[in-house]
């Protein structure tokens, strides 16, 4: 691991946690900029939680160091809990409690007094759009609503690092876009975030920088348009006003662009996905095949270009998707549980 922290909220080489014959994660190198959003895009079992609750100290690794703002997860692990939050996938406050119990409860513990713990209660929970839910318990609320009343819980006093394990899984995509912007302001305040997550819109929407995670290793790392450069240049879509003409446009455009055709659930509707060889003039190719299938009597109605997506890219990166479950997870919380 390198002398030089500054700079880095996170810094991890060859982190190693195993259970049993289960090497959960198997030498991640991660190094995570202060005041930024960094995403963690993995399937179920891909080892996020885990080396969450490495980095977080609920677990010891058992290989490898990693560092928060340049002190030791193991030898300095009081240090790293005075500067970091964790917010898990699961609602971790009392569901008899009221929100704003639940809050001011949390203050005191905190080391708030009683009249701090109000009136940062209030203040979050009006922040969070939770004011009108104040005096309900818990249990009463929403799936959304807990999550925000997790968040909340989170930065009572202010961490400097936040790990959001999963934040929106289960969400409504109102609820998802309220977490969202949450993110945002705690990001904005100056607050590192950390954010594992299996949702890859999620990782396009947030993170500056994201860390691509499988079977327990890092299989590629940098900013989104990076991974998306990386796999291709992109993909030509058509929408054709004749279902009939799509065997010929198919045809047409796997000549023109000597790239993977796929038609669509659409009938009218095709996708070519260009090499990463075609990068540099993947525009002239597009305008180039739209003239071939007009030579060929394809009418087009829609016609586009654009970068691979985050889903794109982490198929042509694991051959799988992030919702495939991987039967190693099951190993690891047992494992964590044992814990």
């Amino acid at each position: 691991m390198s002398d030089h922290t500054a700079g880095l909220a996170i810094e991890t080489a060859g982190l190693v946690k195993t259970f049993g014959e289960t090497r959960a994660v198997d030498g991640v190198d991660l190094a995570v900029p202060t005041g930024t959003v960094y995403g963690v895009l993995g399937p179920n079992g891909a080892g996020k939680t885990t080396t969450v609750k490495m980095l977080a100290t609920l677990l010891r690794p058992d290989g490898g160091e990693a560092r928060i703002f340049g002190h030791d997860v193991v030898r300095e692990a009081d240090e790293v809990r005075g500067r970091v939050s964790l917010t898990g996938q699961y609602a971790s406050v009392d569901e008899d409690l009221t929100g704003t119990e639940n809050l001011v409860l949390l203050g005191r513990l905190l080391g708030h007094g009683k009249k701090a713990a109000r009136e940062r209660s209030a203040q979050l929970l009006a922040a969070f759009g939770l004011a009108e839910a104040a005096a309900k318990q818990v249990k009463h609320y929403s799936g959304g609503m807990r999550r925000r009343i997790d968040i909340a819980a989170s930065i009572l006093s202010t961490p400097d690092l936040l790990f959001l394990d999963e934040p929106t899984t289960g969400l409504d995509p109102r609820s998802r876009n309220q977490v969202w912007d949450i993110v945002r302001a705690v990001v904005a305040q100056g607050t590192t975030v950390l954010l594992t997550t299996q949702y890859l819109d999620e990782a396009d929407q947030l993170a500056s920088r994201i860390a691509v995670i499988d079977r327990g290793r890092v299989i590629a790392e940098g900013t989104k348009g990076e991974l998306k450069a990386s796999v291709g240049a992109g993909s030509v879509h058509l929408r054709l006003r004749d279902a009939g003409q799509r065997a010929t446009a198919e045809q047409v455009l796997r000549l023109t662009l000597d790239a993977d055709v796929q038609p669509e659930p659409d009938p009218v509707a095709l996708t070519a996905r260009l090499s990463a060889a075609a990068q540099d003039g993947a525009a002239e190719q597009a305008a180039r095949a739209l003239g071939e299938l007009a030579r060929a009597g394809v009418t087009v109605d829609n016609f586009s270009l654009g970068q691979p997506s985050l889903d794109e890219v982490f198929l042509a990166l694991t051959g799988h998707d992030t919702q495939a479950d991987d039967t190693d997870s099951r190993a690891a919380r047992e494992g964590e549980e044992a814990a």
